[in-house]
């Protein structure tokens, strides 16, 4: 039953969103939870984790090298691309822009399951690049579109390492110190992390209401390319590069999908709330399609 209401993830996600669209005042009095919303879907995944996933980084540093650089170099430039072509505004393209420097998302596990790829790959790849994003997501933005908007990047620093390092770590530990103990917890956080960012969307819909139907369809566009991009070069350069179907298959998973609530918590807190909106539509839209290509590959041997 738990399963079942997670992978309908994107359907909560359209109802709620729908709701805080017609209803706003009630959703964006909750804008402060946002960021502890977010704490709480990293300390659940942390839960999902073990020491091993990260010493799994030494026996296979190249798959989980090329994905770290496919998710840091792919993504941010595809972000800005996408953005500079459609002339979207600086707060969109900064939104956009921290889309593309987020972590693996964390339904990217059970959509590669799903899809016949590598599992225990996709598990430490997310783990790595939401350790790396402490420092690469802040950085990153920086980079691109430090010139156009002020991006406070050491205080983003601080901040990502509060709400992504220190809850995944605590969860890491607990998952590993009392594993029998937490096992029925952990069984129901996945229930909860979806609540959690299905809550989170509709907090950023309510703030957006007013601009949300003029920006909708141009911002919608932005947003499948870019998931779009990830996953086809995702899976095109490991490819090219001659690795196995399983391998390109996780790499594209982990590349097109996005830790998106990161990027909208970081959003609301450093930009504004019309910055948070690609985060939010990402959030919807990347698990639609990773569902779409997981129901393709799981009829197709790897």
């Amino acid at each position: 039953m738990i399963a079942s209401a997670t992978r309908l993830f994107p359907v909560w996600a359209l109802a709620l969103a729908g709701v805080a669209y017609l209803w706003p005042a009630p959703f964006a009095a909750l804008r402060p939870a946002i960021v502890w919303l977010l704490a709480l879907v990293m300390f659940g995944m942390g839960m999902s984790l073990t020491p091993a996933n990260f010493a799994e980084i030494l026996r296979r540093p190249f798959p989980i090298g090329l994905g770290l650089g496919l998710q840091y170099l792919v993504m941010p430039l595809a972000a800005w691309a996408i953005s500079a072509a459609l002339h979207l505004s600086p707060q969109l393209t900064a939104g956009m822009i921290l889309v593309g420097t987020a972590p693996g998302g964390t339904a990217s596990n059970v959509i590669c399951y799903l899809a016949r790829g590598d599992v225990a790959l996709s598990i430490t790849l997310t783990a790595a690049s939401t350790l790396l994003a402490v420092v690469a997501t802040p950085y990153l933005t920086l980079l691109y579109v430090g010139q156009a908007i002020d991006v406070p990047a050491t205080r983003m620093l601080a901040d990502v390492f509060q709400i992504v390092f220190v809850p995944v770590t605590a969860g890491t530990l607990l998952n590993w110190l009392f594993h029998r103990r937490v096992h029925s917890i952990k069984r129901v956080f996945p229930l909860v992390s979806v609540a959690a960012i299905v809550l989170i969307i509709a907090i950023v819909v309510a703030l957006n209401q007013r601009g949300f139907a003029q920006l909708g369809a141009l911002l919608a566009g932005a947003v499948v390319l870019h998931n779009l991009l990830g996953l086809v070069l995702g899976y095109a350069i490991p490819a090219a590069l001659g690795l196995d179907r399983r391998i390109c298959r996780t790499l594209a998973i982990e590349v097109g999908m996005q830790n998106s609530g990161l990027a909208v918590a970081l959003a609301t807190q450093y930009f504004s709330p019309l910055a948070a909106l690609p985060g939010a539509l990402f959030s919807i839209w990347h698990n639609l399609s990773g569902s779409t290509v997981a129901a393709w590959w799981s009829r197709r041997p790897a």
